[in-house]
């Protein structure tokens, strides 16, 4: 009997570090991309760029062959994950400021019963070594490269210099190509793309 509580204390430990789990990767949504700030244009939350990496990430496993499609997308939605604790600091910051994103994830995963997974995901993605981690960290570039191509063409010159050193980044052959066709095509042409046709007049109305 007194084994049995001690293991329903330890759920009762685990759920509570749980729910503050869920509620650290709240302030993700909170957190800015910094880099925004030196183009000049633009805004973009972590979880937003955590989003569109998730799709990114989907779209290359599901275009490469060989690849474990969770670890994949694993890897993707934990990759930023350090930085509800360190924020995210851009290019010119880190080279002045130590992040410490290890221990910020060392702590972290001592806190939730599932800490383990977090840390081998995250110590994976960092090595580069597999093929899931090289085309996890693509899909973290292009998701930059997009970004970056939305504002190029809404304007921003300085964007393009940005998306050059951007795209050198990228090391699979897939990444590469994906890369390439974006810079190719508009980020307004999937909805805007027949820009002659009529209903962009008309809306398919008589009046």
């Amino acid at each position: 009997m007194e084994n049995e509580d001690k293991k329903e204390e330890g759920n009762e430990k685990d759920m509570k570090d749980v729910a503050n789990f869920l509620y650290e990767v709240g302030i993700l949504a909170k957190t800015p991309r910094s880099g925004f700030h030196f183009l000049g244009t633009g805004n973009q939350s972590v979880s937003e760029h955590v989003s569109r990496v998730l799709f990114i990430g989907y779209t290359l496993a599901s275009l490469e062959s060989s690849v474990d499609m969770l670890k994949v997308l694993k890897m993707c939605l934990l990759h930023d994950l350090a930085e509800t604790r360190v924020s995210d600091l851009n290019y010119v910051h880190q080279k002045y400021v130590q992040r410490e994103e290890e221990k910020a994830i060392e702590d972290l995963a001592k806190t939730i019963p599932f800490g383990g997974d977090v840390k081998e995901v995250l110590h994976e993605y960092h090595e580069r070594k597999s093929k899931e981690a090289v085309l996890a960290k693509d899909a973290d570039n292009i998701e930059w490269i997009i970004s970056l191509k939305e504002q190029l063409d809404n304007g921003n010159v300085k964007a393009k210099e940005w998306i050059n050193s951007a795209m050198k980044r990228l090391k699979s052959d897939i990444g590469k190509k994906i890369g390439e066709e974006i810079l190719k095509t508009s980020s307004d042409s999937w909805w805007f793309g027949d820009k002659e046709s009529e209903w962009w007049v008309s809306r398919g109305k008589d009046h």
